[in-house]
């Protein structure tokens, strides 16, 4: 199925159909997740290499995470699940996104099946670009070396890169998820190159924060979602309103089994159930704590309000792409 907006960014679920605009494209392949400062480093070689040519630049993936599928539950601390990327490589501005279902199936698909079926016959890809460590194919079979042949044989150029590096190590997305994982965000957003943000629909929570006097937007957590609790400072968009907010993960004092990720927005209340909100996390205000009682909680919360609006009143973005994301005026 295609989906084409009115900028002309394209996402695919699947390649049955692709429209002529992504025929003889660049694309690069692999499963991205974070979309961090190493994938960006790809995809502006993916952008040179299409520009070069006249062709469109595209983004293959998958999802779910090939771990999750052999896993007999989810494993993975995802960082951008199928929507984040196409929203990060529209910012990007790339052409267009694929993403394809993986499952115990799409694992059984021969190395030259997969060459002919997606890349060839429904891509009619020009170039390709992957990872030194890429494999792709039944038993992973399929290697860079084996994709290069391929191109060899059918008409297409591949190019390998290397992982980049920074002056603080390799970057790599399960970098970025050990630093959410311990609340550091100036690490994992560095790494990252934007501010690491998460969306979905706005959902019924317990309304005691409401009771309290601080009215939460609640979101649903993934069943693996290892971000440290803790209270945040975040922006948030709410269609194409912008606001300030504290945003808090956890709940101690009450039931903490999956907690919701809830933000207090500033300056608003509205009822928004079921509307969709991007929550973009600025900075690690403190981690949770269990606290004497309800009068207690209610002042740290104030307390924590306060903090995050001076946080944010001088906050801005981190690079071009943080920018085009939407979260800064």
């Amino acid at each position: 199925m295609a989906g084409l907006d009115l900028s002309g960014f394209i996402r695919l679920s699947g390649l049955d159909q692709v429209p002529d605009a992504l025929k003889r494209c660049a694309v690069a392949i692999g499963n991205f997740d974070g979309f961090h400062r190493g994938h960006q480093y790809v995809f502006e070689v993916l952008k040179e290499r299409a520009r070069e040519r006249g062709v469109p630049a595209v983004v293959l993936t998958f999802e779910p995470h090939p771990r999750d599928v052999f896993a007999p539950e989810p494993v993975m601390f995802r960082l951008t699940g199928a929507d984040a990327k196409a929203r990060l490589a529209e910012a990007l501005g790339l052409d267009g996104i694929v993403v394809l279902r993986f499952d115990r199936a799409f694992s059984q698909i021969e190395a030259d099946e997969f060459v002919s079926r997606f890349l060839i016959r429904a891509l009619d890809v020009s170039r390709v670009i992957v990872g030194e460590d890429f494999h792709f194919g039944r038993n992973r079979r399929g290697t860079p070396d084996y994709l290069r042949q391929a191109g060899i044989e059918q008409g297409f150029v591949v190019e390998t890169l290397e992982m980049l590096e920074q002056d603080i190590g390799p970057i790599s997305s399960s970098r970025v998820r050990e630093a959410l994982r311990r609340g550091n965000l100036d690490v994992a957003n560095g790494l990252l190159g934007y501010h690491w943000f998460l969306e979905g629909e706005v959902v019924v929570g317990d309304r005691r924060g409401r009771e309290l006097g601080f009215p939460t937007a609640n979101m649903a957590t993934p069943a693996v979602f290892d971000l440290a609790q803790g209270i945040y400072a975040v922006r948030a968009r709410l269609g194409e309103r912008l606001f300030n907010g504290v945003a808090s993960y956890g709940k101690p004092m009450f039931n903490n089994e999956r907690p919701p990720f809830e933000t207090w927005l500033f300056d608003f209340d509205e009822d928004i159930y079921g509307h969709h909100l991007s929550v973009a996390l600025v900075n690690h205000v403190r981690g949770q704590r269990v606290f004497s009682g309800v009068d207690a909680l209610i002042a740290a919360v104030r307390r924590d309000a306060d903090a995050a609006r001076a946080i944010l009143a001088t906050a801005g973005p981190i690079s071009d792409l943080d920018r085009a994301l939407g979260f800064f005026g």
